[in-house]
């Protein structure tokens, strides 16, 4: 007699869309253990906005801008999505739900149907209209404000920012339309998350993720803060929260909805699937390097990096970025800090500062400037070059958040050479996270392990001088798409085939322990090098010397004549000329 075969349980899968600050990256993971078997990768075709308004004849944009174009994230669904699943070699028809993280906050105004500002005739033209990136850090002034005011109220929410809440945010980005272009502002339906945006799109519902509501609109324990509050900031500004931002807060790993026929089209996946809410990609990475415990802090290194952890204890950490209940993991308090520029630093250098022959030498050898510079850096010993940098190219997140700080390098000479500046550029970023580890353990939220992922994690050397710098062993993640691998782990959680994102990461998440470990010697060299790190970061950043925001002030006064001059010489010439025509 022949024994009946129990049949097996189909293979399911499911799909993590990773957007950055330069591209989209999808990945196609099997359910049953995380494997990911498929990935592609778009480039936004206008990459970052920071010179004038993307439309023919647009205005120049002032310093400290940086916008972003809508459809370039719908063009990632309809060309990375269905080339992963192509790479991947599965049947569509098998993949149960799609998740999304995005770069945060990026955030965009639009119609209350969800059609972004700068996609009607009407505003294309007016800068206000567009994606205000994260990098968006033209609204300091508003955020100075907020702070000030917070302060002087004694407001319950702002200690757990830190004490300080960051002019990339939702709220200072928002009070700078209002006060720069009141039209926009009250043209405006909603005021939304890119993260929010694109499951919108993909599901058309529009649910609140808890995370950036938490970290980045300043919701704590359930409210925003007061009319009465945002009233004082500008009477315009006081129904804010009302009329443009509450909406329905999805839980991390909840499914926001499902695929409509439209998405569906664009990516070709079925119509039906589960859509997760929405996520920041950092957050949503801690779950696929396997940090799902108190105290493993993990740090996703690229352009710049931010740190997150979740704890059982609730603490005021100076300058963190935020603590939010359930923020990472439901049940514990998600912690939040950053430095606003590393990858972009050491990118910055390359372009900007490479010798010719240096780069010839790459050319021949068939190596990047980052892979020759590392190499010839690699072979000095700690404190050989004799130079200190501060990492504040890009502004400082943790533990100051102060947009108006710059970069800086100390110690040079006629001496100095390329590869001198590049390793202290890569030793300034390490600084910058021991100062906030050493915030966190000296507030109580103990750091017990440090995590790295993201693409920085490539270089060997960086990695190196972080454990020395640090004096922490570095795991790191199993995965080169730490966000698209830690998106997917929502959606299968938000399909029902886990039930909560801790079992989901225990199965699907990877992580190689203590990868890197420090060297005694070098840390020990490296101690006196970061108390010098620390007089310059406290002098330069708290109050010693204003010098950096002096300079910059300057330089916005510049700009701002050299346009004005400009305007009225195109104004004089057009003058003339029709003088000519009439005569």
């Amino acid at each position: 007699m022949t024994e009946a075969v129990t049949p097996q349980p189909a293979e399911q899968y499911v799909v993590g869309v990773d957007y950055g600050t330069l591209s989209g990256r999808a990945v196609v993971v099997r359910v049953s253990d995380g494997a990911e078997l498929g990935a592609a990768v778009h480039e936004y075709a206008h990459a970052v906005v920071t010179d004038r308004v993307p439309v023919d004849g647009g205005a120049p944009l002032p310093p400290e801008w940086a916008l972003q174009v809508p459809d370039d994230y719908r063009d990632v669904l309809r060309h990375a999505v269905p080339e992963a699943v192509a790479a991947a070699g599965v049947d569509p028809t098998d993949v149960v739900g799609i998740a999304t993280d995005f770069t945060a906050c990026t955030v965009l105004p639009t119609a209350a149907d969800g059609t972004p500002l700068c996609e009607l005739p009407e505003w294309t033209d007016r800068p206000h209209a567009w994606v205000k990136l994260w990098r968006h850090h033209a609204a300091q002034a508003q955020a100075d404000r907020i702070n000030a005011l917070a302060a002087e109220r004694g407001e319950a929410w702002l200690p757990r920012y830190g004490g300080l809440i960051s002019s990339e945010w939702e709220f200072a980005k928002a009070l700078q339309v209002l006060e720069e272009d009141p039209e926009v502002y009250a043209a405006t339906d909603r005021w939304v998350e890119a993260a929010d945006w694109i499951v919108w799109q993909l599901c058309g519902s529009y649910v609140r993720n808890a995370c950036t509501a938490g970290y980045k609109g300043i919701r704590q324990d359930g409210a925003y803060p007061t009319h009465d509050f945002l009233a004082a900031l500008n009477p315009d500004f006081a129904s804010f929260v009302d009329d443009k931002l509450d909406q329905p807060i999805g839980e991390l790993g909840s499914a926001a909805g499902t695929l409509t026929a439209r998405a569906a089209e664009w990516t070709g996946l079925p119509e039906g699937i589960a859509v997760a809410v929405g996520n920041v990609d950092a957050h949503v990475t801690a779950p696929a390097a396997q940090a799902t415990a108190p105290g493993q802090m993990v740090a996703i290194m690229g352009t710049s990096t931010c740190h997150v952890m979740s704890s059982d204890v609730l603490r005021d950490v100076p300058g963190m970025c935020g603590v939010v209940e359930g923020g990472i993991i439901e049940g514990l308090y998600g912690y939040e800090a950053g430095q606003s520029g590393v990858g972009d630093i050491f990118g910055w250098f390359t372009r900007t500062a490479l010798p010719a022959d240096y780069a010839a030498e790459a050319q021949r050898r068939d190596m990047s400037a980052h892979e020759l510079l590392t190499e010839k850096a690699a072979a000095q010993a700690v404190g050989e070059h004799g130079l200190l940098a501060l990492d504040w190219h890009s502004g400082n997140r943790s533990v100051l958040v102060d947009h108006e700080l710059s970069g800086m390098i100390v110690g040079q000479t006629l001496a100095t050479r390329a590869e001198d500046t590049y390793r202290a550029l890569l030793e300034a970023t390490a600084f910058g996270t021991r100062v906030i580890l050493e915030a966190f353990r000296d507030s109580g939220v103990p750091v017990t392990e440090l995590v790295i992922a993201g693409g920085l994690v490539k270089n060997p050397l960086l990695m190196q001088v972080y454990a020395d710098v640090t004096r922490m062993p570095l795991s790191v993640i199993g995965s080169s798409q730490g966000p698209a691998l830690g998106s997917a782990i929502h959606a299968a959680v938000a399909a029902g085939a886990y039930p909560d994102v801790a079992s989901a990461a225990a199965r699907m998440g990877r992580v190689e322990r203590a990868a890197f470990v420090p060297d005694e010697a070098r840390a020990t060299a490296y101690d006196p090098l970061f108390e010098e790190y620390v007089r310059l970061h406290d002098h330069f950043g708290r109050g010693g010397s204003d010098v950096m925001k002096r300079l910059k002030a300057l330089r916005r006064n510049a700009i701002a004549g050299n346009r004005q001059l400009a305007s009225a010489q195109s104004t004089t010439s057009q003058e003339v000329s029709a003088g000519g025509e009439a005569a």
